[in-house]
């Protein structure tokens, strides 16, 4: 498989808020396993979808565009997945389907995660600025 560059859409801004609390975190089910987020992650809702981002993960690749709005502001790579199976994440596990996207923000696959065919499409362009 070949990861090819995308960037997000420029209408595809997120809400999103840190959760700066005197916390231990917590767990919660998302994307077919256990995911975990610790004190200062970022909670976001993207168009319904709601989720968690490590603290610098969403502050190196995320702009304040108002407050509470977010824009990425970095490229990713992604790669259809030819058969389905599960990608470890910061946050845990995310389980995908053959047709799904394998995202990373990263060149080399790290910090990665997965995203269905459908929504990708939605919220992603090929990012020909090099």
């Amino acid at each position: 498989m070949t990861r090819t560059r995308y960037r997000k859409k420029a209408n595809q801004a997120v809400i999103a808020m840190q959760m700066d609390l005197d916390t231990k975190g917590f767990s919660y089910q998302k994307w077919g396993a256990a995911q975990r987020c610790k004190q200062g992650d970022w909670l976001v809702n993207n168009s319904g979808d709601i989720y968690t981002i490590e603290q610098h993960v969403f502050s190196d690749t995320y702009s304040q565009i108002s407050p509470g709005v977010y824009v990425k502001k970095t490229s990713i790579w992604a790669e259809v997945a030819e058969k389905e199976g599960s990608i470890k994440t910061i946050e845990g596990e995310s389980h995908y389907k053959s047709g799904d996207y394998l995202v990373s923000n990263n060149e080399d696959g790290t910090d990665a995660y997965c995203i269905s065919c459908k929504k990708f499409e939605a919220m992603y362009e090929l990012d020909e600025l090099k």
